[in-house]
Order: C-alpha cells, then structure tokens, then sequence
C-alpha cells in the first residue's frame, strides 16, 4: 500500500507578484526550491492564508536570491502581492518509509530569505 505525506512545505513566503497573461505555475525563488527540495515542474499544492484559496499547480525556478513568489496565469486571479502563501509537495511512499521520512520545513523571512534556526 502507498500513503501520500507530506514531502516539503515553504511556509508562510510572501507573495511578490502576480502574471495573468502566463501560461501558469508558481515561480519561485531557486534558493527557496532547493532549500525544500522542490524540483521544477515538481506539482505543488498553495494555500492562501490572506484568503483561504487553494491551488494545484507546478513550481518553476525563479532567479535564485530574488526572493520571488510569483503566481502566473489563472492563479494570478487567487492572490495579492504581500499575502501570505503557504507551499506545499506530498510524495507517495510505503508504511516502513512513511515511518522514518522527516519533511523538509522551510520557514522565511518577509523577505522570502532563508530564516536562520
């Protein structure tokens, strides 16, 4: 039997823009993507915490330092700059491996940086 769990999560980053007229995904920052162990075109799941939205997309690797957290395309429609957007991945894996896997956490600044532990 395969369980879905958690695989990573980029929490609490600030959204930094939005691009209707893309063809759609999530943009973010190289540093973010590898700090979470995200791949591009990796399927994430976005959860808005300003306003409740939730969206299924793909990430893409934005300029690393940059700090950006863009939504493109129809999911421009679901956020604001400024609003807080919480980044998440699942994997599907068996019970023995589910019982040992530890997530990655990764918390940011307001400025999409890494948060020093």
């Amino acid at each position: 039997m395969q369980l879905t769990l958690l695989k990573a999560k980029i929490h609490m980053a600030t959204l930094t823009g939005t691009e209707l007229f893309y063809t759609g995904s999530i943009c973010i920052d190289q540093n973010l993507l590898d700090a979470a162990g995200i791949l591009e075109g990796e399927q994430v799941h976005v959860v808005n915490a300003n306003n409740g939205e939730r969206l299924v997309t793909y990430a893409i690797s934005g300029k690393r330092g940059s700090g950006i957290i863009e939504l493109n395309g129809p999911a421009a429609r679901l956020g604001m700059i400024g609003d807080k957007v919480v980044i998440i991945t699942y994997a599907q894996m068996d019970e023995a491996e589910a019982k040992s896997r530890k997530p990655k956490i990764v918390h940011v600044t307001d400025k999409n940086k890494l948060r020093k532990k």
